[in-house]
């Protein structure tokens, strides 16, 4: 058998696999064919380029000091229904956030300028974290108020989905907006296990554009490894110098060539606050 031969065999899935049974906290132990210093050499450099962190919490703790849980609504409104829409959706949620026995508090409701056309988002947070989220539920479910509006909502909605949210520790509690502002909700759907990864580069890199911040968060329901950056801009003129000084600012660049790779696709969006929106 030539030398090529060899490596092809060993590098089947059948060997590679083979190799590793398990490890202990202070040494591995291999199988019997893996005594030879070639494989274990091989072996090694394979688990070296694709190591990751061992972690001794679960995300939602390592990555947010916060009980809270937030809520991200998108809800694609049919064009002609879209003025209905505000108006029926504005009026239901400010009594809910009149109501002290609903659990959850609206933070900001937009619709998209920019982006997927005719999508509403809202951001929803309950203060008790899963247990008011539990509550939410009881809540709507009986509530007959809200089932006649959810009924009639099915007339002016195409689809809609929502993801239950922590925010980034580093972020805090999300900025409200007094003036009027334009909203940027960016979107990044990470490789499965980068997000303690990007926690660490953002940690650092968010101090650089603390003033345009509004808030941060990490999905731990719906589509998973999804990261949401809400930023607030007078307008786009100005969102787009803050964006291009940003690249002057020393660290920005090493924190973008950092995370890039920890991407799979990412998305921007346009917000225009509706007139019930808490952040203006």
């Amino acid at each position: 058998m030539t030398n090529i031969q060899r490596s092809i065999k060993l590098l089947r899935p059948s060997n590679i696999c083979g190799v590793y049974l398990h490890a202990s906290k202070d040494n591995r132990q291999y199988s019997s064919d893996a005594e030879s210093p070639k494989k274990q050499s091989i072996f090694q450099k394979l688990m070296d380029s694709t190591s990751l962190s061992a972690h001794k919490n679960a995300h939602s703790k390592t990555l947010t000091s916060n009980v809270a849980a937030y809520e991200l609504q998108f809800e694609v409104v049919k064009p002609n229904c879209m003025d209905q829409y505000i108006d029926e959706t504005g009026t239901m949620f400010s009594k809910l956030n009149d109501d002290e026995a609903y659990p959850g508090r609206l933070m900001g409701s937009w619709t998209t300028a920019f982006g997927e056309q005719d999508t509403a988002v809202h951001l929803w947070v309950y203060k008790d974290g899963y247990e008011g989220v539990s509550q939410q539920m009881k809540y709507v479910k009986e509530n007959s108020e809200i089932s006649e509006f959810n009924r009639e909502k099915s007339n002016w909605v195409n689809s809609r989905s929502n993801q239950l949210c922590h925010e980034f520790s580093y972020w805090g509690e999300p900025r409200f907006r007094k003036k009027p502002h334009i909203y940027e909700l960016r979107t990044y759907a990470l490789k499965p296990g980068a997000l303690i990864e990007w926690g660490n580069r953002w940690g650092s890199a968010i101090n650089i554009r603390r003033k345009d911040a509004v808030g941060g968060f990490f999905s731990q329901v719906g589509d998973l490894y999804m990261v949401h950056h809400l930023w607030a801009y007078y307008d786009m003129q100005h969102r787009k110098e803050e964006r291009e000084n940003m690249w002057q600012s020393p660290g920005w660049d090493d924190c973008v060539a950092a995370t890039v790779p920890l991407i799979r696709h990412m998305k921007a969006r346009i917000l225009l606050p509706t007139p019930n929106s808490p952040m203006h």
